[in-house]
């Protein structure tokens, strides 16, 4: 039986960042914000500081060692645009505008996304089988 590809990941250096909120604010979640706030970023929220609604989806869970795994979710209607793509959470030096925890550190996390490759979107099922080009 052949594992699904996950549709997220992270950094080393956003690993880092994890394991070090994670030991002072406890279990952590994502969820990426849809343009309010900060633009397009993940926010990292402990767990129970953001509720998730039923119009958001399960993108993923993260597996930092020395931390819970880490959940990321997205809102319903913005993985519609976005279902194609692989989504990498990334840290940088910086202070974002929104709400999420790692802020006061100086940092911020950010989204580097690609698209899918042929396996992957077969595994996700969106590949489009005897699609013509033009």
């Amino acid at each position: 039986m052949t594992e699904t590809p996950s549709r997220v990941e992270v950094t080393d250096a956003a690993a880092d960042m994890l394991r070090h909120l994670a030991a002072t604010n406890g279990q952590l979640m994502f969820h990426q914000s849809g343009g309010c706030c900060d633009g397009s970023s993940p926010m990292c929220f402990p767990v129970g500081m953001f509720r998730v609604g039923a119009s958001d989806i399960l993108l993923g869970t993260l597996h930092v060692e020395g931390t819970y795994p880490i959940e990321v979710y997205m809102s319903r209607a913005q993985f519609e645009y976005w279902k194609y793509t692989h989504l990498t959470i990334d840290i940088v030096d910086g202070r974002g505008s929104g709400f999420s925890i790692e802020a006061p550190e100086g940092k911020r996390f950010l989204i580097r996304s690609r698209m899918l490759v042929d396996s992957e979107l077969e595994a996700f099922g969106l590949a489009t089988h005897g699609a013509v080009s033009p």
